[in-house]
């Protein structure tokens, strides 16, 4: 009899893994974690993932000069909800923030030429923005690339050059408003360090496991409801 590992890997070796839930986010996670890539610095559309079929699509053309500084994507089998929002509350001193309901948004920085999005990279958290949007937590973790030559000794955004800090905290307070505007519904509250993205990660799992529950168990489950049904129907009278 195949236990529950044993038909998630043989499921995933016959269908496409959802990036978000059906991708592992690391077995040495929060220290190094696995990454999906959306988008890359090269992008002249911000794609992202949909949710309801794991492909990526244009969210929407960038509208203006904007250069997205690192990679960008999430942390599989991460959830941006009740624990998160607490946590931001509580280091914010903000209140009333809930969670934005997705996964947790990570840039990675590299320097190699990466093109396109749609891969899985090893990433190690420094640090992050805690931002709010729209009331929102919508934390972004900054990461290097595992192995990276160039940045592989940064153990912790203090060790990042300001200016690339500074590209990536304009990126995000820009992108989403319309030049010469007096309000921006982003704000980034704190610059956070290693410690705390390690944190929000775990908190992130925490309330990815509230909301979808261990996925494994569940596909054990509807495998086991399958075949008792392919059996019973077996034994019906023709």
């Amino acid at each position: 009899m195949a236990n529950v590992s044993d038909i998630w890997n043989l499921v995933g070796l016959r269908y496409k893994s959802h990036p978000w839930h059906g991708v592992h986010i690391g077995d040495n996670a929060p220290e190094i974690v696995t990454a999906f890539i959306e988008a890359t610095p090269s992008d002249t559309v911000k794609y992202e993932v949909d949710k309801k079929t794991g492909y990526l699509k244009v969210d929407r053309p960038q509208k203006y000069s904007n250069v997205l500084p690192a990679l960008y994507g999430f942390i599989p089998q991460t959830y941006c909800a009740e624990s998160v929002a607490d946590y931001c509350m509580e280091k914010s001193g903000r209140n009333g923030i809930i969670g934005d309901g997705d996964p947790i948004d990570i840039c990675v920085f590299t320097e190699k030429n990466i093109t396109h999005g749609d891969i899985l990279v090893q990433a190690v958290p420094i640090g992050g923005f805690r931002m709010i949007d729209g009331g929102e937590a919508d934390d972004k973790l900054i990461a290097v690339l595992k192995g990276d030559e160039v940045y592989k000794n940064w153990r912790d955004v203090s060790d990042c050059p300001v200016t690339m800090i500074d590209r990536l905290k304009h990126y995000f307070l820009t992108y989403k408003d319309m030049p010469g505007s007096e309000s921006s519904r982003c704000e980034i509250v704190q610059i956070y360090g290693r410690d705390e993205a390690l944190e929000v990660i775990e908190r992130s799992r925490r309330d990815y496991i509230a909301k979808f529950g261990k996925l494994e168990n569940k596909l054990s489950i509807a495998a086991m409801e399958a075949f008792a049904l392919g059996f019973n129907m077996k034994k019906l009278p023709l």
